[in-house]
């Protein structure tokens, strides 16, 4: 997810020399008996300190009717977002946060012996598990291609471990679509998102998309992605319908999202003191909401919003800022962006999710573009790749208001091509949102 200094890898087969996670008895790659391997090294402690809070009292802007003069996102540097904040002001440059990081990724090793499936081969959503009890066919292993894989997941003929559940997610609601890589460097996939659908009390049709990256450096990242991605997604489909307007609702859904990660640590700060090693689980959070005439997004942390004209000859936007080191340091004057995002300390997160964030400040802001588009919504795992407004809409293709998935599985592989050096999720969402899903693939 983002960079940190160095640390201990994963422990490796004493046999093949190959990376095992903890609890695994045998390697994936040889079956080599890992019983005899002392236990690996916990997680190692994060550094967090206290950001500033956000103020009260909320005059949420409604949205412009269609057809009516409005403005469209336009390029801009960290300090320079077109639209409006959750208490209705244009968005200016902000006061620089208070000092603090949180370092993230452990070191890891070149490669990993089983990656991910291309999504650029699929063709549609990962199949069911076969039933031979139903005359299917046995599952047949990804490395060798001839040994049955047992109710463990490791095959039979060579023990190679399968791809796990998460390690390549796809999902279609409506008009929106979003995919989940492991990438080709990570062990698991510690990424999440939730897209969905639905109609405001008027009949107009909104569609959401919320993608969470767990902090690697934390306990169970993977978890708390999961459970933040699930708890903003199931409470933005639970307001909208009543009415609430989608910015109050974007807030809502974040804080509801920092209730569900705090809730997974489980003890309290006394008992994490006497246990430095555990450290609560953590992750980043963004959203989008799209509807007839507003869009509205959402975060913490350093994953992205970007606006994508249809029209390729207006100007693209990113619409976030992110919660990190480097976006202080230019927010502050201090370095350029060139140079912020040049130093080896850029991808270091000043704001995330989790029991051991001192204070939860939702970003949220609205925008009222004049045109159809794309709103893209992704991990840094992608944006590592594409960082610029224009070079995310370079990458993006032509029809990606007609299919939402399909284009969502091109911008992974750019990431794949890329180098896949994390965890990559993007979700693709069409605006303004059609009254039906979109076709894909």
């Amino acid at each position: 997810m983002s960079q940190m200094p160095q640390q201990a890898a994963p422990p490796k087969c004493p046999s093949c020399a190959e990376p095992v996670e903890p609890g695994d008895h045998f390697c994936g790659a040889c079956g080599h008996d890992l019983s005899v391997v002392a236990a690996p090294q916990q997680d190692h402690p994060t550094l967090a300190m206290a950001s500033p809070v956000q103020g009260d009292g909320v005059d949420w802007p409604a949205p412009e009717p269609p057809g009516s003069d409005s403005t469209s996102p336009a390029p801009h540097l960290p300090a320079d977002l077109p639209g409006t904040d959750s208490g209705g002001k244009p968005l200016q440059p902000g006061e620089p946060a208070a000092p603090g990081v949180r370092f993230d990724r452990p070191a890891e090793p070149d490669e990993y012996p089983l990656q991910a499936p291309d999504p650029r081969a699929a063709a549609g959503p990962a199949a069911a598990a076969p039933d031979p009890a139903a005359g299917d066919p046995a599952q047949v292993c990804v490395a060798c291609r001839a040994g049955r894989v047992d109710s463990d997941g490791y095959c039979e003929n060579c023990g190679h471990a399968q791809p796990r559940e998460r390690d390549h997610m796809e999902r279609e609601s409506g008009p929106v679509a979003a995919v989940s890589d492991r990438g080709l460097r990570h062990h698991r996939n510690e990424d999440a998102f939730a897209v969905g659908h639905t109609t405001l009390p008027d009949g107009t049709p909104a569609a959401l998309a919320v993608v969470c990256d767990g902090v690697s450096s934390a306990t169970r990242p993977d978890d708390a992605s999961l459970a933040a991605s699930r708890a903003a997604g199931d409470a933005l489909l639970a307001a909208l319908p009543r009415g609430t307007h989608p910015q109050q609702a974007m807030h809502e859904a974040i804080v509801a999202a920092g209730q569900a990660v705090d809730a997974l640590a489980g003890e309290g700060a006394a008992d994490r003191e006497h246990a430095p090693h555990q450290n609560a689980p953590a992750c980043t959070i963004v959203g989008a909401v799209v509807t007839d005439g507003l869009l509205v997004v959402g975060w913490v942390g350093d994953s992205r919003v970007y606006w994508v004209p249809a029209d390729r000859g207006a100007p693209p936007a990113r619409l976030t800022e992110d919660d990190s080191w480097a976006a202080q340091m230019v927010a502050a004057g201090l370095m350029s962006e060139a140079e912020a995002y040049a130093d080896e300390r850029a991808h270091a997160i000043t704001g995330w999710l989790g029991a051991d964030a001192y204070e939860l400040e939702p970003h949220t802001a609205s925008f009222k573009p004049d045109r159809p588009g794309v709103v893209v919504v992704c991990t840094d795992g992608l944006w590592n790749y594409a960082e610029t407004a224009e070079e995310m809409s370079e990458i993006v293709p032509p029809d990606a208001t007609e299919r939402p998935l399909h284009s969502a599985r091109v911008l992974v592989g750019h990431a794949l091509d890329g180098g896949g050096h994390d965890n990559v999720t993007v979700a693709v969402l069409p605006f303004p949102a059609p009254s039906q899903g979109a076709g894909s693939a």
